[in-house]
């Protein structure tokens, strides 16, 4: 769990709010970000239901993407409760080491996954 999750969600706004049309909103109880009018992309959780986890989630491709993404990097990746059936990925943050570009392409794909086809057309991110 993240020893500095105010910083930590700091970092996520900044990486989220600089895609367009993108918008904070909470979500049963966490922090979620959304293109304005239209899908989330991103949420972040502390602590969620005491899982001891401080993760970004993210939306993946489809099932192939998640599970090779959580084979490749378990560290990192994991399957979160509610959203991984979904086909979401959660990535772990608040380690010194927490590679935070990583994040931003991931929150980036995300993103594009939901844009609707005006935002991409116009130049995407």
């Amino acid at each position: 769990m993240s020893p500095d999750y105010p910083a930590d969600l700091q970092r996520l706004r900044a990486i989220a709010l600089d895609l367009p049309e993108a918008t904070e909103r909470e979500s049963h109880g966490s922090p979620g970000f959304l293109i304005e009018g239209g899908r989330f992309f991103a949420y972040i959780w502390h602590d969620h239901h005491g899982d001891g986890e401080t993760a970004v989630m993210v939306k993946c491709a489809d099932r192939d993407e998640q599970a090779m993404l959580v084979e490749a990097d378990p560290e990192t990746y994991y399957v979160p409760a509610y959203l991984g059936s979904s086909g979401w990925v959660a990535m772990r943050v608040g380690a010194p080491d927490t590679d935070w570009d990583r994040i931003g392409d991931r929150v980036a794909h995300s993103w594009e996954l939901v844009a609707p086809r005006r935002l991409l057309e116009a130049g995407g991110r």
